[in-house]
């Protein structure tokens, strides 16, 4: 049946993505969830896998069955999430650091420190109001991107779209701020 599936998916039928949906869906998430241990990342990472699935329907080569290629893409979907958030939680320590530091040696660390802050905040100002909007309610007030959606009434994976596009523009913009905080610590 998977096969058949399979070639209809290639020939852009949009029945057979909702029939894999309505069949896979919930083995995906309740996999993605064991790994995650979190609804909200489960069913980000179950999303964009379906999400990928109809994305390169053309190109899909299958060595097996259905669902183990969904259950690949599940362990590369979480190796990927684990991988961003520590890369993530890194960057935000040493911020943390930085911004926390009790004793500050010199007068040319303090300064350092307020243009770090200032140059911060000025890369948050100069994003677009939405979208500055919307990593202030992820980041700052720490919602989820469910309950973000919810509250600015847009879907989910405009939000996700949204974070991950201000994440790049502030990565870009405040490369240097880590490479900062090695020299004065």
């Amino acid at each position: 049946m998977s096969e058949l599936l399979i070639a209809s998916l290639k020939r852009d039928d949009s029945l057979a993505m909702e029939q894999i949906f309505g069949i896979y869906w919930e083995k995906v998430f309740d996999a993605a969830f064991k790994k995650v241990c979190n609804e909200d990342v489960a069913q980000d990472i179950t999303q964009e896998i379906f999400i990928s699935l109809w994305e390169n329907r053309k190109s899909l080569e299958l060595t097996g069955n259905l669902s183990g290629y969904l259950h690949g893409a599940v362990k590369y979907k979480v190796i990927n999430y684990f991988r961003s958030n520590a890369i993530k939680e890194g960057h935000q320590a040493e911020f943390a650091v930085l911004m926390n530091q009790q004793r500050v040696s010199t007068a040319d660390e303090i300064l350092i420190l307020r243009d770090t802050s200032k140059e911060v905040e000025n890369a948050l100002q100069s994003l677009p109001e939405r979208m500055r909007l919307i990593i202030s309610m992820s980041r700052k007030q720490d919602k989820s991107i469910k309950e973000i959606a919810a509250e600015l009434n847009i879907s989910a994976q405009t939000v996700k779209n949204q974070i991950t596009a201000a994440t790049k523009l502030l990565r870009k913009n405040l490369s240097y701020v880590l490479f900062i905080a090695f020299f004065i610590r």
